[in-house]
Parts: C-alpha cells; sequence; structure tokens
C-alpha cells in the first residue's frame, strides 16, 4: 500500500500560536485573467477522490480492510487504525462491523465500503447536491495488488458521476512508483484513456484532463529525474490530454519540498496545483501564504500561459485546526479574492489525514467511545455533519461570482444557526472549582476549545470540585471527561452531581474510579438517567497520577 502524503509531508511554517487576526485586505475585484476559457476544472470547484476503502465481504479483489487499518486482515480498532476522524453513517446502506468500541450513543461502530456502489453514488449525490463540481479520482501505481480494485474504482466512479451529472478525472500519484514513466504511459493507454469516451469525464479547452502529482517533491518516496518527469508530461500533451500538475507548495523557488532544477517540467504543465495539506494550522498562517506564496505562484502562472488550481483545505479536525469553519473559510476567501483559476478542495474523503469534507460524526455520540476521535463539535461548537460540504458551496458560489467574495463566513455550523440539543451544552459556559493550583490553570480551561488547557486544583488536598453553570435548566444524561491527549495514563476517583439551585446537589453517577489512558484519547464517558439540571458537578477524591483534581475538558449531553 502506497504512503500517504500526510506520512511524506509535514512542515512548519509562519503563523504557529492562535493569535488575534490581523486586519484583513479590503475586498478586490477578482483581477487575475485565467490562461483557460471557463471549462470543467477553470472556474470549477474539484474535489480530490481517494475511493480507497473496503472491508471483508464488499467483494474488493485487494481484500481486507483497506485504507481502514494498519494491518488490513485484522478488523480495525483503536490500536490498528489510520484513520482519525469517524465518518457519519447515517447515509450509507451498509456498514462494516469493526473491533471499535461501540459509538457513544451504543451503537455498533461500523464503516463504509467503497468498493460498494451505493457508496460512490452516496458520494456523488453529496457533490451534486453541495455543488462539487468534479472528482479528481486518486490512482497510485496500478501494477501492484491495488491495480485491480483501483480499475473497478474508476468503473464506480464513473457510473456515480454519469448519474448525478459530475464531472471526474484520472489523478495519478506517483508516490513509491518506480517504473513510473513507462507504466504510466501503459495504464493511460491500455486501461484509463477509455474512460474518456464518458459525457462525464473532464474535460479543458476541449481535452481529457489527467493530473499527475507528485513530481519535484524533495522525498524519497518521488525520486525522479527532471528528464523523466518533461518526458511524461510531453507525451500525455501529444495524447491530446490537458495535463495538470500537483505540484510542490514551493515550486516556484525550488526550495524546502520542492527539488531544484524542475522549472522546466512545471512549467510544461497546462495548470498548477501547488499542494498545501500539512503547511499550516493557523489563520494567520493562510494570510502568510496568500501574502508571500499564492500571488507570486499566480503571477508565475500568468506569466507563462498556465492556470493556476491552487490547494483548498478544511483544516486537519484532528489536529484542531477547524475552528468551526473559521479555517477553511478563510482559505477559500483568500484564494478567490487571489483570483484564482479554479479550487481543489484536499480532500473529499480522506478520513486517514482528518482533512475531509465529506459527513462527519457530530459529536462523541456518533463517535466510537474512548478512541480519542474528534467529533465536528471538538472545539465546543456543534456542527452539523454536512457542514464543511456546506462550506464547499458557499465557496463555488463565491468562485463563480453568484456569491459576494466576504471575508465573513456565510454558512452557520447548523441550518438556520443556533445550537441543537444534541450539541455539548457546557461548552464556553462558566465555570468554577473549589480551588485550582495557580492562575494558567483555572476552571474556565476544562470548557474552552483548546484540548491542552486544563484545571488543576490545589495540590495534596482532596476533595475537591470542578461545576458549569449551563445557564438554564436543562436534561443531562452524558458526560465526556478528558484530560490533555499527550498524558500518561492515571484513575481519577470521582463522582457526577447535579443541582438546580447550585446549592443543593444530588448524585448523578456515583463515585468510582474513572481511567484516563492515551491509548483512549484520555478521554471517558459516564452516562446516567436523564436528569434536569442547571449547574454540573465533578468531585474528585483521589488521583493516581498527580495529587490534585485534573480536567482538561467535560462536555455535557442530553440523552
Amino acid at each position: 500500500m502506497a504512503p500517504t502524503r500526510r506520512t511524506l509531508i509535514r512542515s512548519v511554517v509562519a503563523g504557529s500560536a492562535l493569535a488575534v487576526l490581523p486586519d484583513l485586505p479590503p475586498l478586490t475585484a477578482r483581477s487575475a485573467a485565467a490562461a483557460s476559457p471557463p471549462g470543467d476544472v477553470v472556474g470549477k470547484v474539484t474535489v480530490g477522490y481517494q475511493g480507497w476503502f473496503s472491508c471483508p465481504g464488499d467483494g474488493a479483489p485487494i481484500g481486507g480492510w483497506w485504507h481502514w487499518s494498519r494491518d488490513r486482515f485484522q478488523s480495525p480498532a483503536p490500536s490498528n487504525t489510520t484513520i482519525v476522524s469517524w465518518p457519519d453513517m447515517r447515509e450509507y446502506a451498509r456498514g462494516y462491523p469493526t473491533a471499535y468500541p461501540n459509538l457513544g450513543d451504543g451503537r455498533p461502530a461500523t464503516l463504509f465500503s467503497s468498493y460498494d456502489q451505493q457508496t460512490v453514488d452516496t458520494h456523488f449525490r453529496w457533490m451534486q447536491e453541495y455543488g462539487c463540481d468534479t472528482a479528481a479520482l486518486q490512482r497510485f501505481n496500478p501494477f501492484g495488488d491495488e491495480g485491480p480494485t483501483r480499475d473497478a474504482m474508476t468503473v464506480k466512479v464513473r457510473s456515480a458521476a454519469e448519474r448525478y451529472g459530475r464531472k471526474f478525472y484520472v489523478m495519478y500519484d506517483v508516490t513509491g512508483w518506480t517504473a513510473m514513466q513507462s507504466q504510466l504511459k501503459e495504464d493511460w493507454t491500455t486501461r484509463m484513456s477509455a474512460h474518456t469516451a464518458s459525457p462525464a469525464y473532464a474535460r479543458q479547452n476541449g481535452r481529457p484532463v489527467v493530473c499527475v502529482w507528485g513530481f519535484g517533491f524533495a522525498d524519497d518516496g518521488r525520486p525522479f529525474a527532471p528528464a523523466a518527469c518533461l518526458d511524461v508530461v510531453r507525451w500525455l500533451k501529444a495524447q491530446g490530454c490537458y495535463v495538470i500538475g500537483g505540484v510542490p507548495t514551493y515550486w516556484r523557488q525550488g526550495i524546502n519540498d520542492s527539488r531544484p532544477g524542475f522549472a522546466e517540467v512545471y512549467h510544461a504543465f497546462d495548470m498548477l496545483s501547488p499542494w498545501m495539506v500539512g503547511r499550516t494550522g493557523t489563520l494567520d498562517g493562510l494570510d502568510w501564504f496568500h501574502a508571500n506564496v499564492n500571488v507570486p505562484d499566480l503571477a508565475d502562472c500568468a506569466a507563462h500561459g498556465i492556470d493556476y488550481q491552487p490547494c483548498v483545505m478544511p483544516g486537519d479536525l484532528s489536529a484542531g485546526h477547524r475552528r468551526h469553519g473559521d479555517f477553511y473559510w478563510r482559505h477559500l476567501y483568500n484564494m478567490v479574492r487571489l483570483g484564482s483559476q479554479g479550487l481543489y478542495v484536499s480532500m473529499f474523503d480522506e478520513f486517514n489525514e482528518g482533512n475531509q469534507i465529506s459527513k462527519t460524526s457530530e459529536t462523541a455520540a456518533a463517535t466510537p467511545a474512548g478512541a480519542g476521535i474528534r467529533a465536528l463539535d471538538e472545539d465546543g461548537t456543534f456542527c452539523s455533519a454536512d457542514y464543511y460540504l456546506r462550506i464547499t458551496a458557499d465557496g463555488g458560489r463565491m468562485l463563480k461570482g453568484q456569491l459576494a467574495l466576504t471575508p465573513v463566513r456565510p454558512t452557520p455550523p447548523v441550518t438556520g444557526g443556533g445550537q441543537p440539543s444534541g450539541g455539548d451544552l457546557a461548552a464556553g459556559r462558566p465555570a468554577s472549582s473549589s480551588s485550582q493550583q495557580n492562575g494558567p490553570f483555572s476552571a474556565g480551561n476544562a470548557v474552552d476549545a483548546d484540548p491542552g488547557s486544563y484545571w488543576e486544583s490545589a495540590n495534596g488536598v482532596f476533595p475537591q470540585w470542578w461545576q458549569v453553570d449551563l445557564g438554564a435548566a436543562r436534561s443531562v444524561a452524558r458526560v465526556v471527561l478528558a484530560l490533555p491527549p499527550g498524558w500518561e495514563a492515571r484513575t481519577q476517583t470521582l463522582s457526577v452531581q447535579g443541582s438546580t439551585d447550585g446549592a443543593s446537589f444530588g448524585t448523578l453517577a456515583a463515585s468510582a474510579g474513572v481511567r484516563f489512558d492515551p491509548a483512549g484519547g484520555n478521554q471517558a464517558t459516564l452516562t446516567f438517567a436523564a436528569t434536569s439540571i442547571r449547574y454540573l458537578r465533578v468531585l474528585i477524591t483521589a488521583n493516581t497520577g498527580w495529587p490534585a483534581g485534573q480536567l482538561a475538558r467535560l462536555s455535557a449531553y442530553a440523552a
């Protein structure tokens, strides 16, 4: 199995810590003229589509839990996994049982198979509903054991694209493909070119679109010399193709993630789509890239008659980048005001890297209990499962001039706005405690959006309590407690109490030793009979890891 882009590309750039956001420049007109007229990629929203998940029993030739687990012949579980996000499974006709714990609401933890046609149809229906124009179907080395499955996935994607009026094209990823120069040509000639006969196959300037991702990257997975890469680009163009290059972030300068000496290769493409995943996780970082990388990139493309399709990303959910949509919207806004000729969304279904826009678990209730997988409400704001698809739809409208250029995200986390009853009732609410160790470890840290901040009581004295004011009487039936994810394991003896007036407290969950283990994300879920309370309290009487009460996050949910 080819390594993912995440394992090969990680870098740190300008804009590291969360900070006060800089003033944005005034709204400007889209000024850059495309080298090409509107087509199936110019002026359109393209989404990267992996289509690489399979499960035992789905009929896929590759067999096993392809891309769901490290050992694909063993069921995925917290100790055998490759994913960092969990799909919302409510619209799939079939799910496959896993070895993960049940979801927070008690349902079995099941996953989808991309090899099921209904799964692909569901994904392309979502693309249709949310304005994703074109899908770039990822294709790794098809001459290995995954080749037959990849071939079949192309047929399934073609069928779904035709059914739902979407476009698709083949996107070769050359990672680890040592015989790429000859085998890519063979694969296109004998297998993939036949799909260009489909009315759903993407065309630009009247030519079928094909992308090659990975030329020029400065890593061992793509050691190809410039001459071999240039030969492939020129060969594809000689076949009548419109060729897109998925290139390094710093392609223009030949530094950092780009090898030097590839300028002629990069300028041979019809369109350039520089990679951005892993480059920044902050809003100020996105603004830095806009000013220092994207603006000169677009100028270089314009000077060479090349179309520009920058990568936009929703942010790594597992790393806390998303900020309930603000990160994604800033990236879309920056690339549209730049004058980009198209957008490449990375990715549609990339649950391995946490940057998927596909429907995702909303809360811990729809996520395996204790598995350490973040749901969309990870920063305390409830987001509907389709939230990032809705943002994509608005971003596409802004790209096409159907929505005014605006730095203000027009898309609320919940359709119609507001906080539904299923969201975290404690997020951002006033918190207090019996004591705290010192200023940085205050009670409010347990209801903020930072999983690394925490409350800690005075040391060496028990019992200690922490409580939150829900603002009004709420029905509460479940709490999720967490410590910072990097901490060593420990057990805290605690009970959960509730009150309507803040003076008289009753027991909701009896005192017991609660285990916090980094293998399970240092989280624990406690359920009890639904009770109407305003004040929610955790009473701690012992801690095996530190002589104090400690809490990084408390989330409260209704039944």
